[in-house]
């Protein structure tokens, strides 16, 4: 069974790991073409969310409907529509560059040779591509964990803060590469505290405090303003 989607929809999800609440009944819709910026404090739910949407963590009630797709009903099927950066990076250190692309491709059931080539370049490691990452710097790391969850060409793309460690360069790159998936029909999900970054980059804002979502809205100019108005009070 192939699956496709044109929205992601989270219905009143709620999720608690013992006595504490990290998600509180929220509801959020995003389409085809959207960057949602997923903003927040630290421990505002962020990362729940992401894992919730990446169907790696079970909501504790609500539903979450990928199209007309439940994650039960769809299985594997629907992960290999979703492509997931998270703070764990999921890669090899004692590996190459080339090998841990080459055995993710594997694991798609890609064809690696042009499409590692391909990532290797969008990630500007072709020139290092046969050497270990555990010889890598942060930065490195993180471009070539977001090639890793690109490979497979996938309709959601969920980021928990993926411009650690990169520089000035690499975040424009980075900006540059989503943006551009967007751009050609996915659903691009970011979670990040970097206001300074989603500037200019989100087209929509979600903002949580506490595990709740405070406001749903269109991207605007001032957002470390609306940040503060609503967030830091």
């Amino acid at each position: 069974m192939t699956i496709d989607f044109e929205s992601v929809q989270l219905n009143d999800v709620s999720r608690h790991f013992g006595r504490r609440r990290a998600v509180s009944r929220v509801s959020l819709t995003v389409r085809r073409g959207d960057i949602l910026g997923l903003l927040g404090p630290n421990g505002a739910g962020k990362s729940t969310l992401v894992g919730i949407l990446a169907t790696l963590v079970n909501p504790s009630s609500g539903e979450v409907r990928f199209g007309e797709y439940s994650p039960r009903a769809a299985g594997g099927e629907l992960r290999r529509r979703i492509g997931l950066l998270a703070h764990e990076l999921y890669l090899y250190p004692e590996l190459s560059a080339r090998q841990n692309l080459a055995f993710f491709a594997e694991i798609y059931g890609l064809s690696a040779g042009a499409v590692v080539d391909a990532a290797l370049e969008r990630a500007g490691l072709s020139a290092r591509a046969d050497d270990p990452i555990s010889e890598f710097s942060r930065g490195m790391r993180q471009r070539l964990a977001l090639e890793r969850a690109l490979l497979h060409g996938p309709r959601l793309v969920l980021l928990d803060e993926p411009f650690t460690g990169l520089d000035d360069s690499a975040v424009g790159l980075v900006a540059g590469r989503l943006r551009r998936l967007a751009a050609d029909g996915a659903i691009v999900l970011l979670a990040t505290h970097d206001l300074d970054l989603a500037d200019g980059l989100v087209s929509r804002v979600a903002l949580v405090r506490d595990g709740r979502l405070v406001a749903d809205e269109p991207a605007a100019p001032g957002l470390r303003a609306r940040y503060r108005s609503v967030v830091a009070h």
